[in-house]
């Protein structure tokens, strides 16, 4: 379950995705989570299942390796729809069960939240941490904030902060890995028991993890200082961000499969299957 956590990961690759600047993947990444919501109809929904693997398929990052992430986020997903099932009343009840009581709407808000979730999971990963490296990804979330730098705000520090944190994710997990196998190979047993029992066998993984953590911060912040790193004032860029025609065509992409939702959602009766 450790390994099938991808969140952070870059894919090197030579796709139109991965090409595309990294502030226009920020802002098409914001502008497709504001358009998940705006899918009501269930043609709308199946427009956005198929602009998600039209996404996928234009970056070249294999599908197993998209839709590994999922097992790690199994459980939220699992529980979230669950709660949409059972909380969820209407007009039309399908099951009843003494206190159980499912209706059709449950089901149907159910259905809509795993379609968002498995969309939001798998185009937000693709659109950003598999196909954009990290220092590309701070070098457009500081261009993208620094209008903020008017009111003090330390844009550059930010950014760092938040890509540092995004890249040892991977690194982080690994190391989670290596510490329980070595548990394990010394007769821990992570598996069995309740779940009080499986959160207390935990407490010999979390401490060795939290101690590599630091030691592994120390290390960067001694590798920075080494190499005079003193934040971002005064500091230049080997490479410039310029848009290219691949980044407005891509941006046009976006904005039909926003307007496709929109359209599908008002369409006439023959093609519009409200849910």
């Amino acid at each position: 379950m450790i390994k099938d956590i991808t969140l952070g990961q870059f894919f090197p690759g030579d796709s139109v995705i991965h090409k595309a600047d990294a502030r226009v993947k920020v802002i098409l990444c914001i502008f497709y989570i504001v358009m998940i919501f705006f899918a009501k109809s269930a043609a709308s929904y199946l427009f956005l299942i198929l602009s998600s693997v039209t996404f996928i398929l234009m970056s070249h990052i294999p599908f197993k390796t998209v839709l590994r992430s999922f097992r790690a986020l199994i459980f939220i997903i699992v529980f979230t729809s669950v709660i949409n099932l059972f909380w969820t009343k209407g007009e039309v009840l399908w099951v009843h069960l003494g206190a159980i009581k499912i209706y059709r709407e449950g089901v149907i808000q159910a259905v809509k939240m795993v379609v968002r979730l498995a969309c939001l999971l798998c185009t937000s990963g693709v659109i950003l941490s598999y196909t954009t490296s990290p220092i590309a990804l701070t070098d457009a979330l500081e261009r993208l904030l620094s209008p903020l730098k008017k009111i003090r705000v330390p844009v550059h520090e930010f950014s760092m902060m938040m890509t540092i944190a995004l890249r040892f994710i991977p690194t982080l997990v690994e190391e989670t890995d290596k510490i329980m196998s070595a548990q394990k190979a010394r007769g821990a047993d992570f598996s069995s028991g309740g779940i009080i029992a499986r959160v207390k066998s935990l407490v010999p993984v979390l401490i060795p993890l939290f101690v590599s953590a630091f030691r592994r911060a120390d290390e960067l912040a001694v590798a920075m200082e080494c190499r005079c790193y003193h934040g971002g004032k005064g500091r230049t860029r080997m490479t410039e961000m310029h848009l290219k025609p691949m980044d407005f065509a891509l941006i046009a992409l976006f904005i039909a499969s926003g307007a496709g939702i929109i359209l599908l959602n008002y369409i006439h009766l023959s093609l519009y299957i409200p849910i």
